[in-house]
């Protein structure tokens, strides 16, 4: 048997998606939540710091730009959630090609 079922049914998937699953928008799209999974405890942790040590957060505050923070979120949410939908799109390329050679390779 050349290819098990479940084989079968990701090359069926992949065919269909792998386009559309390399845009930009999607990556974007489908990354974000995890994007924000991974940026939001730095939030926390500068929300909870100003509680285990008041002089730090009085200095910290004097020269506190809220900007900065918010866009150093979006930054890091955007970066990871990019960085995580291409390197879970070239896994699955991946699988897909190796899928391919091994066809390739029985029907010689």
């Amino acid at each position: 048997m050349l290819y098990t079922e479940d084989e079968i049914k990701f090359i069926a998937y992949w065919e269909q998606n792998r386009e559309r699953q390399a845009s930009l928008s999607y990556q974007l799209l489908f990354g974000l939540p995890f994007g924000f999974l991974f940026s939001i405890p730095i939030l926390i942790n500068f929300l909870l710091g100003r509680f285990w040590y008041k002089r730090a957060d009085a200095v910290g505050m004097s020269q506190f730009n809220p900007m900065v923070l918010v866009l150093a979120i979006l930054v890091i949410s955007v970066f990871i959630a990019l960085l995580n939908r291409k390197f879970r799109w070239e896994k699955l390329e991946q699988q897909y090609l190796e899928l391919q050679a091994r066809k390739q390779g029985e029907n010689k």
